[in-house]
């Protein structure tokens, strides 16, 4: 792992995490919050899960006869467990006057469908952190096979508190 910090410790939350905790490192909220829950933190990398429902909004258009969750939600998906470990890698929370951003994606692969009923694993590792970009090789599964994955790239702003 190429890392700018010497240091890696930081505070590991109390897992699993819950919708509520996920909400203090996460500014999303509904229908745009793609997280369910927090079940592994490590020092580089995070195990997640988004519950598919056919309630989400999305499966009225996406498509209703044939509903699969949009592959750009999945790699938002991808990139929010991403910012939640680089808020719990910094000891930090966006009401503290940051925000971690979606930067960009490369090698993003699609393999499998994901539908109503499924559970979406989400899986994020630190590969690279420098100058407040971080990249991370993410995965997601249903099942133990292989949905999405994607290098996921995130910036850390400081934002300026009203």
């Amino acid at each position: 792992m190429m890392t700018e910090s010497n240091s890696t410790s930081f505070t590991k939350p109390e897992l699993p995490m819950t919708i509520q905790t996920i909400r203090e490192y996460l500014p999303h909220r509904y229908p745009f919050l793609l997280v369910d829950r927090v079940v592994d933190v490590t020092e580089n990398g995070i195990v997640a899960y988004k519950n598919v429902s056919i309630n989400e909004e999305f499966f009225q258009g996406h498509f209703p006869n044939y509903p699969i969750m949009p592959g750009v939600l999945i790699v938002e998906a991808l990139a929010q467990v991403s910012g939640i470990l680089g808020f719990i890698m910094n000891d930090e929370k966006p009401s503290e006057g940051s925000l971690f951003l979606f930067a960009g994606a490369e090698k993003v692969r699609f393999k499998k469908q994901v539908v109503a009923g499924d559970q979406l694993v989400l899986k994020s590792e630190l590969v690279m952190q420098k100058r407040g970009i971080y990249k991370y090789n993410c995965i997601a599964t249903v099942d133990g096979v292989v949905a999405a994955s994607a290098e996921i790239m995130v910036s850390h702003q400081k934002i300026e508190q009203s």
